[in-house]
């Protein structure tokens, strides 16, 4: 069972799935160790949200958390951002500076995509993990620091050793908890909660209503692939809610790829659209024609919505209405 104190913590898990669950239990038994921890996983799935719960959870949480990406440094600038470097150690070392080792002293680093570290600073690392210590570069000066090491990796370390393109001691060294973040694909239940999370999310971010979104919606979204995971859902949620507009309840449709704009036959005889043999979206083909009806009519009178609301025999609130479901236009539109 999870302890009650996990509160805290245990924010940065959103779910209830059994893979979840798992995780979770695994945090509150290593919380209070240095152990050190090895995330893995499919891009997007949120490992560095462990490594901010594993910190939470643990009595490191009042030091700092340093996170690293290791695919993000400069190939010649790696182990001088780890472990730093003294002054005149090489070309623009100006000063004495304090690798991320150091600003993580008591506290916990997250190394993502450790994978991509070079095989020579790999090397130091293993020493870091061994006795706790190191040397800037161009010093010989020995610095211990007590730090909890997380690393995390989107592909297969232990294959990576096998190849000899990963230090294989090294993997040994970080793989002494293991934690596999599961795709999203693997935790659909979990896809309401996290939804609702991201709304929150966004309503808290920007000071605006929270949105709401219909059952209709949730169940298209669990039925996706979300080959990005976790990322990409949040991605689509952020878009939804923002081309909605003012509009407080998300549909469907707001999920849905746009579709191609769609064919109108208006001077020769037949249907204005054609259904194809794999269908069609109804909803969005409607809002599509409406839509296209309301842009000819703001070319034409140069955006005043007023002009355009009678040509379109309808009332000017109810055009204000249909265009806040839209997209913002292209066109310069006159209030």
């Amino acid at each position: 069972m999870i302890a009650t104190d996990s509160a805290s913590w245990r924010r940065f898990l959103i779910g209830e799935s059994a893979p979840i669950l798992e995780i979770c239990e695994i945090i509150h038994l290593i919380a209070s160790k240095r152990c050190t921890v090895l995330i893995s996983g499919e891009t997007g799935t949120g490992k560095e949200v462990i490594a901010r719960a594993i910190h939470a959870a643990s009595n490191r949480a009042d030091a700092p958390m340093v996170s690293v990406n290791c695919t993000a440094l400069p190939a010649n600038l790696v182990e001088s951002e780890l472990f730093g470097h003294v002054k005149g150690a090489f070309t623009g070392a100006h000063s004495n500076r304090g690798g991320r080792f150091e600003q993580a002293h008591r506290g916990t680093i997250f190394l993502d995509e450790i994978g991509d570290l070079p095989l020579d600073v790999q090397a130091k690392l293993l020493r870091v993990l061994q006795e706790r210590e190191f040397e800037r570069v161009g010093s010989s000066e020995t610095v211990r620091v007590d730090v909890r090491v997380i690393a995390a990796t989107n592909i297969d370390l232990e294959a990576a050793a096998r190849n000899r393109k990963f230090r294989e001691d090294l993997y040994y060294r970080l793989n002494v908890v293991p934690i596999h973040m599961p795709t999203l694909r693997e935790r659909r239940s979990d896809i309401p909660l996290l939804v609702e999370h991201f709304l929150e999310k966004i309503a808290q971010a920007e000071g605006s209503p929270l949105k709401q979104i219909t059952s209709d919606a949730v169940e298209y979204l669990q039925q996706q692939a979300w080959p990005g995971n976790v990322r990409q859902l949040e991605h689509a949620v952020q878009k939804a809610a923002a081309l909605s507009g003012d509009r407080q309840i998300l549909t469907t449709n707001d999920f849905r790829p746009r579709r191609a704009p769609i064919a109108i036959v208006s001077s020769e005889p037949g249907p204005l659209v054609k259904v194809s043999k794999d269908g069609l979206d109804f909803d969005a083909v409607v809002s599509e024609f409406e839509r296209s009806l309301i842009d000819q009519a703001l070319s034409i009178t140069n955006g005043n919505k007023s002009h355009a609301a009678d040509l379109l025999g309808i009332k000017r609130t109810t055009l204000l209405a249909k265009l806040k479901n839209f997209e913002p236009s292209a066109l310069s539109l006159a209030s």
